[in-house]
């Protein structure tokens, strides 16, 4: 078991005197804080913070980190305060130790919302002083690694969210050694017997290759010291999560990953890692395409490093990664390495480089929490936001963006800046036009086109894979659905009330209030709104508004004649599928729950059982000035003949029509049915069109469906 004696000698190496005293103070308070509690285990409590604080010690995190590790737990499991820990430790500690507390007082109506909350909360500490985050991973590892007294299931569901959280913050902030152990440790936990089978079969490898891999260090540092090249070569072990992540992914046995052997070579400079690389590449014959160059353009976490794979002796395949000694320090402690150079004499640009990343990252993280509707809806973008690829674009003025493998140029723009992400209308790519929907590839040069007005497509959503574009899409969509429905919920309230031969604008301030006091709602806007999303009816909210005690009835209002559709209304008039209106229709309103209303045909099957109930439908009408393009369905029966359905479609992209759909079935041998969707301005200009389809001698019949 640790002592504080153990965490002092480690202390000794980089922090002053006087700081290791500070630390020795906070871990006193801290055991006569917690005097007789426990762990699971068994154990004093304070084991647990001391544990902590040892784990942020091999990170070389300064003084404020380490007292806030050994106090984490005191505000949540003892009776001392917040202030009270100010007033003995400093504000920063207190801050720390406040960040870092579990929010155990608030109740949830799940494990999962929970969960979600206090990770919402911990972003929210983490924009205030980062050093949040590093404690609390070193918390969740000493409870990972300490996991034993616990339940099965309990022990799966924390792994899980280590594997899914934890374990991923850590590699986005470049901690590589407590990501790699919560990884394993998560696996222990989700799947003990494939990990203890796992374990045996590497150890049994390793015990088998050793001798190999001892031949190829050996050749290696042969070959530095032959051409006087400073460096050291080591074998570079691989960690279980890895392997049954690789063999899941590629789909290999374990034999196969296992047949990888993997080096590292630690040098001096930047300058001696490239003639390092020449020189193995003149060793072995490395593999085409499997270069990758992180020196030159390092990963969003900091992580610097020159890869390469080569063919070894007998074929077999050899990863190497060639770096300096201060990027091994920052691959292994990230983030942390900021506060061990900040501790020294010099503050290393690679540290404070790793220190901006991390506050921009943390800085996106609190743009989207504030746009998210709920802790769920959050922790899903942080989730997407945690697992990118390598994917490395060029702006037109040749700064380098970094986005997840599968990345669009919609995904590029709000990676930009948001304004650009809601403004953009089209793309280049290497200064040629290409579809908002591309996959990016490295090394490509975007060029985003923005327009004054635009706003973000309901279609983005199917094809972006940031967490920052789909979050900012689903936060300007919601709004706009907002205001949409505040717009029509006005029009719907005002039609209801001309029955009453009132207006809105007539009704007193105080009876609306009082109806808003009676149905629980903030203000007028969200009565609005909720009438325009269907999920309150407005000729109910007309009856209260006028106080009247139902001696008349204003289910078929006289004095106000239907509503008029405009065809712009947005997200909360949609158009329905099943009968497909366009403007010359007679149509009808169904309020849908949550959608506002649905258009329909008038003479739609589907409303028939509902036709007639004004609380589920209302009159419509096309107004003067509707525009925009409306997609019908068209059947065809046609004759066989070559190139018919292409002489079709060019018909129609002449008659101003848009085709988005065709599909053919056989009839018999000469017959066919062919159906078309296309969009058209209105019934006259469809009219124009089946006139056009019924001149061709291939075409027996045109009907417009249901």
């Amino acid at each position: 078991m640790n002592t504080i004696d153990d965490l002092t000698d480690r202390l000794k190496g980089y922090l002053p005197a006087e700081e290791i005293r500070q630390v020795r103070r906070a871990y006193y308070y801290a055991e006569q804080a917690h005097d007789g509690q426990k762990r699971r285990s068994g154990e004093p409590y304070v084991t647990h913070p001391l544990a902590v604080s040892i784990i942020l010690a091999n990170l070389h995190m300064d003084a404020p980190s380490l007292m806030a590790a050994l106090l984490h737990d005191v505000i949540e499991d003892t009776g001392i305060t917040k202030p009270a820990l100010a007033s003995q430790f400093g504000d920063t500690v207190a801050e720390l130790v406040d960040g870092v507390s579990k929010l155990t007082q608030i109740k949830f109506e799940s494990k999962a919302e929970a969960q979600a909350e206090n990770f919402r909360k911990m972003v929210l500490a983490m924009a205030d002083d980062i050093r949040v985050i590093i404690v609390k991973l070193a918390d969740r590892l000493h409870n990972m690694r300490t996991l034993g007294a616990l339940r099965p299931e309990k022990k799966r569901r924390i792994s899980r969210e280590t594997l899914e959280i934890y374990a991923p913050i850590a590699n986005r902030l470049g901690i590589n050694t407590v990501r790699l152990e919560l990884e394993d440790l998560s696996f222990k936990g989700i799947h003990p017997m494939r990990y203890e089978r796992f374990k045996r079969a590497v150890q049994k490898v390793r015990g088998n290759r050793k001798e190999v891999v001892s031949k190829i260090q050996q050749r290696l540092q042969e070959r530095l010291e032959e051409e006087q090249m400073s460096g050291i070569v080591s074998g570079r072990e691989k960690h279980l999560m890895s392997l049954y992540r690789k063999m899941k992914d590629q789909r290999k046995s374990f034999s196969e990953i296992m047949d990888v052997y993997g080096f590292r070579i630690l040098t001096d400079n930047v300058d001696s890692c490239y003639r390092i690389l020449g020189m193995v590449h003149n060793t072995y014959t490395p593999v085409p395409g499997r270069f990758k160059d992180y020196i030159a353009i390092p990963k969003a976490n900091g992580y610097q490093s020159l890869h390469t794979t080569l063919f070894g002796m007998n074929g077999m395949p050899i990863e190497v990664q060639i770096r300096t000694r201060e990027m091994e320090a920052m691959a292994n402690n990230g983030i942390a390495a900021h506060w061990l150079y900040k501790a020294g004499q010099t503050d290393r640009p690679i540290a404070a480089g790793s220190h901006a990343r991390a506050r921009e990252w943390v800085k996106g993280l609190l743009e989207m929490q504030q746009r998210a509707g709920s802790s769920l809806e959050f922790i899903e973008h942080v989730k997407t936001d945690l697992f990118p690829d390598d994917l490395y674009v060029f702006t037109p003025k040749g700064d380098i963006m970094e986005l997840p493998k599968g990345a669009t140029p919609v995904d590029f723009a709000y990676a930009v800046h948001t304004d650009i992400g809601n403004a953009c209308v089209a793309c280049r790519i290497d200064r040629k036009l290409a579809p908002l929907s591309a996959k990016l590839q490295s090394g490509e040069t975007v060029e985003i086109i923005t327009a004054p007005g635009a706003r973000p497509n309901l279609t983005w959503q199917g094809f972006v894979i940031t967490a920052k574009a789909r979050s900012a899409i689903r936060h300007f969509l919601k709004q706009q659905q907002k205001s949409e429905s505040v717009a029509l919920g006005r029009r719907l309230l005002d039609k209801a009330l001309n029955a009453f031969e009132t207006r809105y604008e007539d009704i007193d301030q105080a009876r609306l209030q009082h109806l808003l006091n009676e149905v629980e709602l903030d203000n007028e806007q969200t009565l609005l709104e909720s009438i325009g999303l269907g999920t309150r009816m407005a000729y109910v909210v007309a009856r209260r508004l006028v106080d009247l005690e139902g001696d008349r009835d204003p289910t078929l209002p006289s004095t106000s004649g239907p509503i008029a559709i405009h065809g712009t209304e947005g997200l909360v008039v949609s158009f329905a599928k099943c009968c497909r209106p366009i403007p010359g229709d007679d149509i009808i309103g169904h309020i849908s729950f949550g959608r506002g209303i649905v258009v329909h045909r008038e003479a739609c099957r589907n409303l028939a059982d509902v036709r007639n109930d004004p609380e589920k439908c209302m009159p419509l009408d096309w107004a003067s000035d509707v525009n925009g393009d409306f997609v019908v369905t068209l059947k065809l029966e046609i004759t066989h003949q070559r190139g018919l359905i292409a002489r079709i479609a060019t018909l129609i992209t002449e008659m101003d029509a848009n085709l988005e759909r065709i599909s053919t079935e056989e009839k018999d041998a000469r017959l066919s049915t062919l159906k078309m969707d296309m969009a058209v301005k209105n019934r006259v200009h469809l009219a124009r069109i089946m006139r056009r389809l019924r001149h061709l001698p291939e075409v027996t019949r045109t009907v417009r469906m249901n």
